[in-house]
């Protein structure tokens, strides 16, 4: 007996640069396991294809993505440090795999664009978002942790604490683009377009100048230990997933006896409007 997986994105390629869309609009294009390795082998495809010199990434419906998908989470009834470990370092990957890209990525972002999703749109090297955009990163609010630690890298110490530690999930596109976590914010329905104009000059250019100056602008991370950093924040994710905590009970029980829509409700609840 053969198991149909559900079509979770489309792809296209416009000229040189190959385009993914993440199409689950009816789930916000949360982050599921079909999802996640559609995007991947799309991703090796347009890396392999010669002609093909950037990507952009974006999402149908009303939002980029509401981060990785919490039904599907739960349904898995994970447990313990080495199942965690192993669910967490194929998300991490997940992640990466658009910073350690050799060819150019970038992100058109609109509606939502949080938790796992807002990792994603950082790993990417440039992000587009439209106005009215909210992100960010409510993990700390149900006691859940960041899976890919790259704020810091962006933003610094004082705004990621402040966003972090709150689980500030309001942050709108003029302040992203203050922080520095987006590139461009343009008017609503115009973020596609921008972020293919970017990647048509990139396209543009030579590919092995380019390619290099990528991974020479990566490497300068690397030397300053981003990769180490990010891996021991992994661990550190790995022991708050594992160990759970009452607000996690708490979450999960409404989530379960309610819903998830209710979940989340008694989530924010819990604490003032962020502006």
């Amino acid at each position: 007996m053969s198991v149909v997986t559900e079509r979770c994105i489309k792809m296209r390629q416009d000229g040189a640069v190959g385009v993914i869309t993440l199409d689950r609009p009816q789930a916000l294009n949360a982050l599921n396991t079909p999802l996640m390795e559609q995007v991947t082998a799309a991703l090796q495809g347009f890396v392999a294809a010669s002609d093909v010199r950037a990507v952009v990434l974006h999402g149908a419906g009303r939002a980029f993505s509401a981060g990785f998908d919490l039904k599907e989470s739960a349904a898995r009834n994970i447990a313990g440090l080495e199942q965690w470990r192993e669910v967490l370092d194929y998300d991490f990957k997940f992640l990466m795999q658009f910073w350690d890209c050799p060819k150019p990525t970038i992100a058109a972002v609109h509606g939502f664009c949080l938790a796992g999703a807002f990792e994603m749109a950082l790993s990417c090297d440039v992000t587009v978002a439209a106005e009215g955009t909210r992100f960010g990163e409510p993990e700390a609010r149900f006691g859940s942790g960041m899976v890919a630690l790259l704020l810091p890298w962006f933003v610094g110490p004082k705004a990621a604490k402040e966003l972090l530690l709150t689980g500030n999930d309001k942050v709108n596109a003029a302040r992203a683009l203050q922080l520095g976590i987006v590139n461009h914010v343009v008017p609503a329905g115009q973020e596609l377009d921008k972020a293919l104009e970017i990647a048509r000059d990139m396209a543009a250019a030579s590919s092995l100048s380019v390619e290099l100056t990528k991974r020479a602008i990566n490497r300068t991370y690397e030397m300053m230990n981003m990769r180490q950093a990010l891996l021991a924040a992994l661990d550190i994710d790995t022991l708050i997933e594992a160990g759970g905590g009452p607000e996690r009970a708490e979450f999960n029980r409404i989530r379960k006896e309610s819903g998830l829509k209710a979940a989340l409700e008694w989530r924010d609840a819990r604490f003032k409007r962020v502006p």
